[in-house]
C-alpha cells in the first residue's frame, strides 16, 4: 500500500469521476431492477464520501474502528468498558436513538474534528460521560427525547490508543429506519468492524447479512461473542467460529466476552475485557498492521465501487433500451398514421363523396369530356367559358378538398395517439411515464390547426402556380382561366391516381384527372407540370408529418423530461478506469 499522504492522483481522480456518474444516475424507467440499483449507487456515493476518498487522500490517518450489531448486544456497555469509564449509555426501552459517538485519542483530533470522514453528520464536541443519577433523571435514559442522528459526537480520551478511534454505532436491527440507515453508513465508513454479538442472538439473519457483505468487500471484522456463560464458551466459540469459516471470515478474531455482574457505574469488570483491549492496543502501536488493515478494507471498498458502477451501467443499459422501444411504439405508431394519410391522398381515396361532387360541378359531366375529341385548344375554350359563367366552382372545390382531408388527418392522429397510448400501458414504465395524463386526447382547437396547415399548402400551390406562370406571355390566354382554377386542377391532378376508385369513380375522378393534367401540360409543359405535381405533394406530406409530429412529441417529451443521465458506456468505463487505478492499492 502506499503510504505517501499524496497517493496517486488518477486513482482519486478515476474515484471522482465514477461518484459523479453514479450521483447523476437517476434511473428514472419503471424497471424490476431499477429501485435496488438506485439505492445501491446512492449508498456507493455515500460511502466515496463518508470512507472511500477521505481515506485514500489521507492513507495515514487514524483507523477507525465501528462497533456494530444486534439490539441489546451490549455495545455501550462494551465500549464503556474498552475506554475504563463511562462515556455512552444503554437502555431496556428500544430503539434508543442517538447520536454517535467517536472516540479518539486527544492526539489524533485532527483527523475527525474537520469533515474528512462522514462529512454529512455535523460534529459537537464534549464530554458525553454520564453518572448513574444523570441516567436515572427524569426526561434522561431509554426512554427520554430523542436526540439527533444528523450528528457526530466527538470525545478526545487518553485512554484509546493513538492512531485507532472507536465509534459506537445504533443497533443493525433496530425498529428505526433512521437507525438501520446510520448503523448502515458508519459501518461503511470503518476501517474495522468490531461486531458484537451474544451466545444466544449470534446465528440471527440480519448481522449474517453483513458479515457476508463484510467478506465480500475484505473489512477486517473482529468478533466480540458477549454475555457468555463460562460452562458454554468453548461449545459456542466452535461454532460460531464454524460459521464464519463458511462466510469467508475464518481469519476473524473473536474475542469472547463472559456474562459478568456490572459494578455500581454500570460497568463490567475490566479483566473480561482485557484480550480485546490487548489487541486493540497492539494495532494502535503497530503502524504497519494499521496500514495493511487500512489497505485491506480500502481495497475491497474499491472494488465493489467498481461492480456497484458496472451493475449500474448494466441498468443504465436496460433503461436505455426501454426508453428506445418506448419511442418506437410513438414512431410506430405515427409512422402508420402517417401512410394511412399519404395512401389516402395517393390512391384516389380523397376524391370521393363531396371532393368528386364539387369536382364534377367544376368541370361538368359528360359534354365536358366529349369535347376532349375536339382536341385540347377547343377543351380551354370551354374550360374559359364555363369558368365565366358560374361563380367561382373552384372556391368549392378547395373547401371539399380541405374538408376531406383535414376528416383523414384528424382520424389517423387520433388512432395513432390512442395506439401509442394503449402500448405504453402495456409496460410498467409507460404507466407511470403517462400518470396524471391523458396524453391521447387532440387539443380542442386541433381540427383547426389542421385546417390551417391544409389551407397553406393550398396557397403554397397557388403561388407555386403564380409563379410558373409568370413571364410567359405566349400562354396569356391559358392563364387567363384563372390562378384558382388552375391550382385546383393541379390539386385534384395530385390525388388522382385510380387506385381505390371502382367504377363510375373511375371515369369521373380518374378521368377528369387526366383532363387537368392535358390542360396543365398545355400551359405550362409537361416538364413543369410535372416538377409541380412532386413539389405539391413533397410540400403536402411535410405539412401532414409535421401535424402528426407534433402529436407523437407530446408522448416523447414524457421522455425527454426525465433528463439527461450518463451513459451505460460512461460508467462501464468509469469502473475500468476504477479498477485499473486501484491495482497499487
Amino acid at each position: 500500500m502506499n503510504t505517501d499522504e499524496t497517493p496517486a492522483v488518477p486513482l482519486i481522480e478515476a474515484l471522482e469521476t465514477a461518484r459523479e456518474l453514479l450521483r447523476s444516475t437517476t434511473l428514472p424507467l419503471a424497471t424490476a431492477s431499477a429501485p435496488q440499483q438506485r439505492e445501491n449507487a446512492s449508498r456507493a456515493v455515500a460511502q466515496l464520501d463518508d470512507y472511500v476518498l477521505p481515506r485514500v487522500r489521507s492513507l495515514d490517518a487514524p483507523l477507525l474502528a465501528v462497533v456494530g450489531g444486534s439490539t441489546g448486544a451490549g455495545k455501550s456497555t462494551l465500549v464503556n468498558a474498552l475506554v475504563g469509564h463511562p462515556v455512552t449509555r444503554s437502555g431496556a426501552i428500544r430503539p434508543t436513538t442517538r447520536r454517535p459517538l467517536l472516540i479518539h485519542h486527544p492526539a489524533d483530533a485532527g483527523a475527525f474534528t474537520t469533515q474528512r470522514v462522514l462529512p454529512r453528520l455535523a460534529r459537537v464536541h464534549g464530554t458525553v460521560a454520564e453518572s448513574p443519577a444523570a441516567r436515572d433523571a427524569p426526561g434522561a435514559g431509554a426512554d427520554g427525547p430523542v436526540e439527533d442522528t444528523g450528528s457526530l459526537v466527538l470525545l478526545a480520551d487518553r485512554n484509546i490508543p493513538e492512531g485507532l478511534a472507536i465509534l459506537d454505532a445504533p443497533d443493525v436491527d433496530s425498529i428505526s429506519d433512521d437507525n438501520r440507515a446510520l448503523a448502515a453508513q458508519l459501518l461503511s465508513a470503518a476501517d474495522l468492524w468490531l461486531f458484537v454479538t451474544t451466545a444466544n442472538r449470534y446465528a440471527d439473519a440480519v448481522p449474517w447479512q453483513l458479515l457476508r457483505n463484510a467478506a465480500g468487500r475484505d473489512i477486517t471484522v473482529a468478533v466480540v461473542l458477549d454475555r457468555v456463560q463460562a460452562a458454554s464458551a468453548g461449545e459456542i466459540e466452535q461454532d460460531l467460529r464454524r460459521m464464519l469459516d463458511e462466510e469467508g471470515l475464518g481469519s476473524a478474531p473473536i474475542f469472547a466476552v463472559e456474562e459478568s455482574p456490572l459494578n455500581e457505574t454500570g460497568m463490567l469488570p475490566p479483566v473480561v475485557v482485557e484480550p480485546l483491549r490487548h489487541w486493540l492496543e497492539g494495532l494502535g502501536a503497530d503502524a504497519h498492521a494499521r496500514s495493511e488493515i487500512a489497505a485491506r478494507t480500502l481495497g475491497g471498498a474499491v472494488r465493489e465501487l467498481a461492480d456497484t458502477t458496472e451493475r449500474t451501467a448494466e441498468a443504465v443499459a436496460a433503461q436505455q433500451h426501454l426508453e428506445e422501444h418506448l419511442r418506437r411504439e410513438v414512431t410506430t405508431s405515427f409512422d402508420e398514421a402517417l401512410r394511412a394519410v399519404v395512401d389516402s391522398t395517393r390512391d384516389g381515396t380523397l376524391l370521393r363523396g363531396e371532393v368528386l361532387a364539387r369536382w364534377q360541378d367544376f368541370v361538368g359531366t359528360g359534354e365536358f369530356f366529349r369535347s376532349l375529341e375536339a382536341g385540347i385548344g377547343r377543351m380551354r375554350d370551354r374550360m374559359s367559358a364555363f369558368f365565366t359563367g358560374r361563380p367561382a366552382p373552384e372556391v368549392r372545390v378547395e373547401e371539399a378538398i380541405e374538408t376531406g382531408l383535414q376528416a383523414v388527418i384528424v382520424e389517423n392522429t387520433a388512432r395513432a395517439a390512442e395506439a401509442t397510448e394503449r402500448r405504453w400501458r402495456d409496460e410498467p414504465s409507460g404507466q407511470v411515464l403517462l400518470a396524471g395524463r391523458d396524453a391521447a386526447a387532440l387539443p380542442a382547437d386541433y381540427a383547426e390547426q389542421v385546417a390551417e396547415s391544409i389551407r397553406a399548402w393550398q396557397s403554397d400551390v397557388m403561388l407555386m402556380i403564380q409563379q410558373e406562370g409568370a413571364g410567359k406571355r405566349s400562354r396569356a390566354r391559358a392563364m387567363s382561366l384563372g390562378v384558382n382554377a388552375l391550382a385546383v386542377i393541379l390539386m385534384i391532378a395530385v390525388f388522382s391516381t385510380t387506385g381505390g376508385l371502382t367504377g363510375l369513380e373511375v371515369g369521373i375522378a380518374g378521368g377528369s384527372g387526366v383532363v387537368g393534367m392535358k390542360l396543365l401540360e398545355a400551359v405550362f409543359g409537361e416538364d413543369a407540370v410535372r416538377r409541380m405535381s412532386e413539389q405539391a405533394r413533397s410540400n403536402l406530406e411535410t405539412r401532414i408529418r409535421a401535424l402528426l409530429d407534433a402529436r407523437a412529441k407530446v408522448f416523447l417529451d414524457t421522455i425527454d423530461e426525465l433528463g439527461e443521465h450518463p451513459s451505460a458506456e460512461q460508467l462501464h468505463a468509469a469502473a475500468e478506469l476504477v479498477r485499473a487505478e486501484s491495482e497499487a492499492l
